[in-house]
């Protein structure tokens, strides 16, 4: 299963920099086609870096996690945004998400706001500090992060990573390091029906491009969400 992942991560990077923009939908079944499922040929770990392109990376997968570690929690990811309100409608009310916890930090002119896929009764009430740890012992969470007076200025604010020209002196794309957030879903192809009517932009549906059954979105700051399976 892990090698299949590492197959997705590569190809999603692929269809990123190679698959046509579109944010119309093609006909497709309703029935998901898989791109890649657990039963997918996948590396052989006993003949990795044996041709170009190839590590061996099968030490990364065994035995136990480094002394003092056991405990670290991979909890966030930041994104700036331009508009607060707009980024949480899209990662509640769009994706499902959560409002975690929050800070507001007028002393520094920002505030910051964790979401997450999350039900609303496993979030502490009307506690900051039992909001607090619960939310830095929570994996995956997306921390979004305002800077005020970002909203009030023109066009997009934030360069997204993938050839993209905002903020660039010259106006020139800058290959940044930052690709895209994902998530997973029951049914790729139901998921994106609901995407569609609730206005989102797509830069890949799942039947576009040569990889099939996968999806990316942006959200309103035009950082891609890749929309991924659960199972084959």
């Amino acid at each position: 299963m892990y090698l299949s992942l590492v197959h997705n991560a590569i190809f999603a990077i692929i269809l990123i920099l190679c698959a046509p923009l579109t944010s119309s939908f093609v006909n497709y079944p309703s029935k998901p086609l898989p791109f890649l499922s657990r039963s997918s040929k996948a590396i052989n770990m006993s003949n990795a870096g044996s041709s170009e392109g190839s590590i061996d990376v099968s030490r990364f997968m065994t035995g136990e996690r480094p002394d003092g570690t056991s405990d670290f929690v991979m909890q966030q990811t930041m994104i700036r945004v331009k508009d607060p309100e707009r980024s949480l409608e899209f990662y509640c009310d769009v994706l499902g998400f959560k409002l975690v916890m929050f800070r507001e930090f007028p002393q520094w002119n920002f505030n910051v706001y964790f979401v997450a896929p999350v039900d609303s009764a496993d979030i502490p009430e009307d506690d900051a500090d039992a909001q607090w740890n619960y939310c830095m012992k929570l994996p995956g969470c997306i921390e979004v992060t305002w800077n005020y007076g970002s909203e009030k200025e023109e066009g997009m604010v934030y360069n997204t990573g993938n050839g993209d020209s905002t903020g660039t002196g010259d106006g020139s794309s800058v290959k940044g390091g930052f690709g895209h957030l994902g998530i997973t879903v029951p049914d790729v192809y139901e998921a994106c029906e609901r995407f569609k009517k609730m206005g989102c932009t797509f830069t890949k549906t799942p039947n576009s491009g040569g990889m099939k059954g996968l999806a990316f979105i942006k959200d309103p700051d035009g950082y891609l969400v890749e929309i991924l399976p659960q199972g084959p």
